[in-house]
């Protein structure tokens, strides 16, 4: 049976992970979380202390980073390893947050994510959410959803997600990173968070889950 690639971009809290899992489940697709490799590359910097606003540095640090997924039969999910260590815990804390959309806007180092994640696409039959999967990683992907749902609904799917966590974390906290994640994603010089032209909006503020993988697979359904 033929096998696409699917994208879904979008704002940070809108459940693109959420939907690209459901997706890759429902349609025996791989699920790669493009999210979680910026989360992990920037949890190796915060670790080692390395400058990334010094450029020969961060090609150093890049050149000792491997990352790699591994799928998890207990949680039936894809779990992020960076140089052999399942860091899917550590890469969820509010410092790596605070700091990804910061590591991700620099041009080696979304080089060096690209170039892996075009490699994982080259047999097709993958779901892969970010930022820029649909512009920049896979133009010409047969299809492209671009996520969005109100600001107050996200800060409180951060919130719920950080919470259960680190219990200590404020609402407030978790408006103030998303609304500075969102600023730095849309505003970067490279590669910024924008909607392809080609792609497809699901606005899913007020949509179950249910709902809304209905609507994406009737989408893959049409692009098939």
């Amino acid at each position: 049976m033929k096998k696409i690639i699917i994208t879904i971009d979008g704002w940070s809290s809108c459940g693109k992970s959420t939907l690209a899992r459901q997706m890759a489940k429902s349609l025996g697709y791989v699920y790669i979380d493009s999210g979680a490799m910026y989360r992990a590359i920037t949890l190796y910097f915060l670790r080692n202390h390395i400058d990334w606003t010094n450029e020969s540095e961060t090609t150093e640090a890049l050149s000792n980073i491997h990352l790699s997924f591994t799928y998890n039969e207990k949680s039936a999910q894809s779990e992020m390893y960076l140089n052999n260590e399942n860091v899917e815990y550590f890469i969820r804390d509010l410092v790596v947050a605070e700091k990804v959309s910061e590591v991700a806007a620099i041009s080696s180092v979304r080089t060096f994510a690209v170039s892996q994640q075009q490699k994982m696409g080259e047999k097709k039959g993958i779901v892969m959410d970010g930022r820029d999967i649909g512009t920049t990683v896979f133009p010409k992907a047969e299809l492209k959803i671009f996520m969005t749902a109100d600001i107050p609904i996200r800060v409180e799917r951060r919130y719920s997600e950080m919470a259960a966590k680190n219990p200590n974390v404020t609402i407030e906290e978790v408006k103030s990173n998303l609304q500075m994640r969102d600023q730095i994603d849309s505003t970067r010089a490279v590669s910024p968070l924008r909607m392809a032209d080609d792609a497809i909006l699901l606005d899913n503020s007020k949509l179950s889950m249910e709902d809304q993988l209905d609507i994406a697979l009737k989408l893959v359904a049409k692009a098939l």
